[in-house]
């Protein structure tokens, strides 16, 4: 082995038209055959060698032959959607809960009004229209504040949330409704910090419809996954998180059970889509999956990097029309925790202001420390070579490390010594 051995956790700015997933292939096509990480695959296949078969077997690492660096993600996006997007790497697949259940994320997100979709964005099928005339700045500003806070948001029918072990996303695609008994359950979110940024009057802005319409049998499945929209969706009455302190969200029957909360990525998911779990949670405040030890087959389990298959765009670009679209438009900015849906808040938001609406553009800008422009390796710098991603990789992961050992440092001292930082 030459050089020290890297492992830890990095962000990546991912680009449109490719899935969470697909960005870990791509990584790993680079980080494989590298320099920088050939210490660590020599690390690990010396301790695959040293296990007995059994040992081998039972690790599951005898197909993969240790030709991929070990790798996961701490919260997916939408194919659509930009920005940070979080790494494990080695060893660092083990720290991703931290980032998929106890961090903040911020967003920019652009809203489209006068139409709603199947997927809360313009990716899906229109599936309704409604009048915009009479939104203006002041009346979207006005609506903004019920969602400020704390609150109850249900997620939407094309979000990776399982369901008898089968994605709520693909019953969608299918147009087959959920199993008898079952339902989506709304989930405690918090927004910390939501403002409107910009303002685009009808007709001055690039953002379209989308050109196809829903099926009357896919508008049906998608209003019968709604049991409650807008306001009644997400709720900003303090007593009804009181009320549901250390008990269940809601009291369905014994026979149904609840969507929970879950991170993955709308392959469709989400903005922010938490991670599926087989047993959909049924406590307020569980805990998602981090999908680092059973990742879901074909979504975001890291696959091995050689293969060669060609991967289809899950995203296509907006198609110039020679007319601007004449509904108006707005930028939000927002900070919100673990479990929220960007683009449910757009639905709620287009419902509150007596229209309908859906999410045109996302960028998640920052998650826990990990900041666009700051300490975030840009995609197109994997293209440009191991000179020149290398040492920024290395530089992030050291980073990482240091501030980690540092943050284990203060908890044990303070452990040891209760009183550290009380002092004057």
């Amino acid at each position: 082995m030459s050089g020290p051995i890297l492992e830890g956790v990095l962000a990546i700015n991912k680009p449109p038209a490719i899935s969470s997933a697909q960005v870990i292939r791509d990584v790993q096509r680079q980080f494989n055959p590298s320099k920088l990480f050939e210490p660590w695959l020599d690390r690990e296949r010396s301790k695959l060698e040293g296990e007995s078969h059994n040992q081998r077997q039972k690790r599951k690492v005898k197909s993969r032959k240790l030709r991929d660096v070990k790798m996961g993600h701490g919260g997916t996006l939408d194919p659509m959607a930009t920005g940070v997007l979080i790494l494990g790497i080695g060893s660092g697949t083990k720290e991703l809960g931290h980032f998929t259940t106890e961090c903040t994320k911020s967003y920019e997100a652009v809203v489209l009004f006068g139409a709603a979709t199947d997927t809360y964005d313009t990716q899906g099928k229109i599936v309704g229209r409604k009048g915009y005339g009479h939104i203006t700045r002041e009346v979207v500003e006005q609506a903004l504040a019920q969602f400020r806070g704390k609150g109850m948001q249900k997620p939407p029918i094309f979000s990776a949330l399982r369901v008898q072990g089968k994605r709520l996303y693909e019953y969608a695609r299918e147009g087959k409704p959920l199993p008898e008994g079952f339902e989506i359950q709304k989930r405690p979110v918090e927004v910390t910090e939501l403002e409107l940024t910009e303002w685009y009057p009808g007709g001055t802005h690039s953002w379209q419809w989308p050109t196809a319409e829903a099926e009357t049998a896919e508008k049906n499945l998608r209003h019968a996954s709604e049991e409650e929209t807008g306001e009644a969706v997400l709720k900003r009455k303090r007593s009804e998180l009181h009320d549901g302190e250390g008990s269940t969200i809601s009291s369905p029957s014994s026979k149904r059970a609840k969507a929970g909360e879950a991170t993955s990525d709308k392959e469709p998911t989400s903005d922010i889509m938490p991670a599926t779990a087989e047993r959909l949670s049924t406590q307020e405040g569980a805990q998602p999956d981090t999908e680092v030890a059973q990742p879901p087959k074909d979504v975001d389990q890291p696959v091995s990097s050689d293969s060669k298959a060609t991967v289809q765009p899950e995203y296509e670009q907006p198609s110039s029309q020679s007319k601007p679209c004449p509904a108006p438009a707005c930028q939000l900015k927002m900070t919100v925790t673990s479990g929220f849906y960007v683009r449910s808040l757009v639905q709620d938001l287009g419902v509150s202001v007596g229209s309908l609406a859906c999410m045109s553009s996302l960028v998640r800008t920052r998650q826990s420390d990990f900041q666009l422009g700051t300490n975030v390796l840009q995609y197109d710098e994997l293209q440009a070579g191991e000179d020149v991603w290398a040492p920024k990789v290395q530089t992030l992961l050291e980073d990482w490390n240091e501030k980690k050992n540092v943050q284990g440092t203060t908890v044990a001292s303070k452990a040891a010594d209760p009183e550290i930082g009380d002092k004057s």
